[in-house]
């Protein structure tokens, strides 16, 4: 390690950062900065309080009078939490958050002023936002754009702003963020869920997705962040040899959590739980300076709030560590990358949940008509959830044997096989028996006992179930949960809607309900056999294998992405009412124009860096090397210096071969990269920057690596690995 970062290291060790002054019990501040229901009961008349209260969880229209009440309270608690603005806070199709600040005061004249917040700046804002992305829905010399109030989800205060969660959609009323989809979805799914269910139950009135994700990141001190121009542009290393120590010793998952690192997590900690953000778990992950958060599961439409949120904070509080927060999928080659993993459940308003099975026949078969149906949702539309999840740097992750592969695919444990299997046998097209009835329900009444106890997990799976929800673990660190979550709930929405119909059509023929049901399902078992897999996702063999199935396997973004135009997906989303066609074309030009901006920025960087940084170091130690075989010559008899000079000329001559091969790629990068930008239509410069552009960094980076191991390391202009990634 040269003295430039020997210094950076003992600042490091000898940096400590105090833990916030918090009382010791987290209830005595949990949600102490949101706009929760108790604040409301504390603010608002208690009969407006009933009103708002009986309207919980529907999508509705707020009346003016109702919502000046409600902007009235929320202005005074706001304020007498020392809030000074207000904003409302949306998700953009760039995958970050927006906001926009308004201050409370009002000038009134004679140099007075108020405080003043309305009814109408609650539920509707014009924010303009024109520069953000839209997939052109509208231009960026089109300046409206509207924010509106989502009030199924808590307005809270972060650093003196009253914050108010909205959609945001352009003046022709198309979805700009990720929020108004999903509500959408949330809606449509809750209509046909409680359908289904009322076959079963008739308490049951209300179904909603519930989410619970975990959040995988890396910590890096901030003077090494800023010495890495690649670290501060792109979010990943783009050069940087494997270092003699990563994971390999397999010591740092679940090990004991270093110092400094624990000091940021109690501090994030304590910020998000006095923003309601239930965290509760947090550990070492498995690559060196990767580490985990998990919250409890909420209501899918708040989770998703909190998960952007919480990323917000975790960079905030590490920034007051003198830390800075990596979410990109692989921020570093060689040691494993982060996801975000995805767990999703269906919920009652009687407290059930639909994916954990009861303890009788009766709700055994309620679980296994949501659970066979999810399945055959997965393998009708495969694609479109590979396409949700496809991003440039979820493509270094996925199937890199950490994460799961590009192939789409369910896991659920040889004991739910069985159970499936039991009905696709027993069950068949004629009536069934007395006796065949009787023997089946009494297999499913089985169900309990098996769930928790002998179903194990396959954490090589993209969508695994685990005992009471699936777990989308192809998810990338840095998305949006939105987009994976829109895609879950709009294709378990068609599934049901067609499977309801089925079953009515069949009832109507006078065949009995749960004959009907255990039929359809029979079928579903059938159709969706082959997205079921069991074994080693990693393994080549599953590669054959899903190709004999028919299951796509698309490495890259860019195919991925076509998913969104296709027929099948064109014809779920518009006839399930969640995006229109215009909208789907939209997102579909957002993330190749996204995917492209991301590889010319790489691609520039590592430019920068071949030429002003690595290039002229390596020629400084070559010339080093020369003087020094120069003085050789001139010292040693020429009897004992040819070998030392041999080795000498070896080592010069390797340095040249990669200093010519850097100089020759990257000349040929530029060139590729110009040609791509001339290109007008998004995806097909998209296309030429995967098949051009992307496969010379790597050829870059790989003389790089090698010139960073026989360069003089007092001359090595970058921080490398090993001195970057163990944080104590």
């Amino acid at each position: 390690m040269n003295n430039r970062f020997r210094a950076v290291r003992a600042a490091i060790d000898q940096n400590e950062v105090p833990y916030s002054d918090m009382p010791s019990r987290v209830s005595e501040y949990f949600g102490q900065d949101v706009f929760s229901a108790q604040v409301m009961r504390d603010y608002l008349p208690r009969d407006v309080f009933r009103q708002i209260a009986e309207g919980a969880g529907k999508v509705e229209p707020i009346d003016r009078k109702l919502a000046d009440l409600i902007a009235a309270a929320m202005k005074a608690w706001a304020i007498s939490k020392g809030a000074t603005h207000y904003t409302h806070w949306f998700l953009p199709l760039n995958g970050a958050t927006a906001e926009k600040h308004d201050a409370f005061f009002t000038p009134v004249g004679s140099g007075l002023s108020i405080e003043q917040f309305d009814g109408t700046q609650l539920v509707q804002q014009e924010p303009d936002a024109s520069s953000l992305p839209s997939g052109g829905l509208r231009n960026t010399f089109e300046a409206r754009g509207y924010s509106a109030w989502d009030p199924s989800s808590p307005s809270f205060i972060m650093d003196g702003t009253l914050c108010i969660p909205t959609i945001f959609i352009s003046y022709t009323g198309d979805a700009l963020d990720f929020k108004m989809p999903l509500l959408k979805s949330l809606s449509a799914i809750d209509e046909i869920s409680t359908e289904v269910c009322q076959l079963f139950d008739r308490n049951i009135t209300r179904v909603y997705p519930t989410l619970g994700w975990e959040q995988e990141y890396f910590l890096i001190d901030k003077n090494f962040y800023f010495a890495r121009p690649d670290l501060t542009l792109c979010g990943r290393t783009l050069c940087g040899h494997t270092p003699a120590r990563g994971q390999q010793l397999e010591d740092h998952y679940f090990g004991a959590i270093p110092q400094r690192v624990s000091a940021f997590m109690k501090a994030f900690e304590v910020a998000a739980w006095r923003l309601g953000i239930p965290v509760k778990t947090r550990h070492n992950e498995v690559a060196p300076n990767q580490f985990e958060l998990a919250p409890v599961y909420e209501e899918a439409n708040i989770s998703i709030d909190h998960n952007q949120l919480a990323m917000v904070l975790m960079e905030k509080v590490a920034h007051k560590h003198n830390l800075r927060v990596l979410f990109h999928e692989k921020p570093f080659a060689g040691v494993n990358g982060s996801g975000k993993h995805n767990n999703w459940s269906l919920a009652t308003n009687t407290g059930k949940n639909l994916l954990s099975p009861g303890h009788t026949p009766k709700t055994n078969l309620l679980f296994l008509t949501f659970f066979i149906n999810f399945i055959r949702a997965v393998g009708a539309h495969p694609g479109l959830l590979r396409a949700v999840i496809a991003s440039a740097g979820n493509d270094h992750r996925l199937g890199a044997n950490e994460a799961p592969p590009a192939i789409m695919s369910v896991f659920i444990g040889s004991q739910l096989t069985s159970v499936l299997k039991e009905i696709e046998t027993k069950v068949k097209e004629r009536k069934m028996t007395p006796d065949e009835k009787t023997d089946l329900k009494l297999n499913i009444g089985k169900i309990p006992r098996i769930i928790f106890d002998n179903t194990d997990r396959n954490r090589t799976s993209p969508l695994a179930f685990t005992g009471n929800k699936f777990e989308f673990r192809a998810v990338g660190s840095s998305a949006n949960c939105g987009a994976a979550m829109i895609a879950m709930n709009t294709i378990i929405t068609q599934q049901l809607r067609s499977f309801k119909q089925q079953i009515d059509a069949l009832m109507a023929k006078n065949v009995e309900k749960d004959e009907a049901i255990f039929r359809i399902l029979r079928k579903y078992i059938k159709e969706s056999k082959h997205i079921l897999f069991e074994g080693n996702n990693y393994s080549n063999d599953w590669v054959e294998e899903a190709e004999k199935r028919g299951l796509s396997n698309v490495k890259e973004t860019p195919g991925a992405l076509e998913e969104f135009l296709s027929a099948n997906t064109v014809r779920l989303f518009t006839e399930t009412g969640i995006l229109s066609k215009r909208e789907l074309h939209a997102r579909y030009e957002i993330r190749m124009e996204l995917y492209a901006k991301v590889l010319q920025i790489e691609s520039r960087v590592l430019g920068d860096l071949a030429g002003n940084h690595i290039l002229p170091a390596s020629i400084r130690y070559q010339n080093v090397l020369l003087d020094n075989l120069r003085g050789l010559k001139e010292v040693l008899p020429e009897s004992s210096y040819s070998e030392v000079l041999g080795q000498q000329a070896y080592t010069i001559g390797k340095i040249s071969e990669h200093i010519t091969a850097i100089k020759d790629n990257v000349a040929t990068m530029i060139n590729a990269r110009k040609e791509a930008n001339a290109l007008e239509d998004a995806a097909k410069r998209a296309y030429a920057y995967c098949d051009t552009v992307k496969p010379l960094l790597e050829v870059v980076r790989y003389h790089i690596d090698k010139l960073e191991i026989l360069v003089d390391d007092t001359l090595w202009p970058l921080p490398k690995y090993r001195e970057m990634l163990f944080i104590k």
